[in-house]
């Protein structure tokens, strides 16, 4: 008997499903509003998830969570 197919979650080229809890979050996600926005959540674990061996990581879409302080 085969066992039941799941649908949704992540999966990378082959198929195999990935768990975005299991990639480290880069100090880049945790200071960007986006990283508490249920709205973001998707593309975001797949920015991660895309990058997850590389060196350097890289995000195109960071906001900063907090903007300057512009009193000088």
């Amino acid at each position: 008997m085969m066992p039941p197919t799941e649908y949704g979650g992540y999966y990378d080229d082959d198929g195999n499903p990935l768990n975005p809890e299991l990639i480290p979050k880069p100090a880049l996600c945790v200071s960007c509003v986006k990283d508490s926005d249920p709205r973001e959540e998707i593309l975001c674990n797949l920015t991660r998830l895309d990058q997850k061996d590389e060196a350097d990581f890289v995000c195109y879409a960071y906001e900063p969570n907090s903007a300057p302080n512009q009193n000088f």
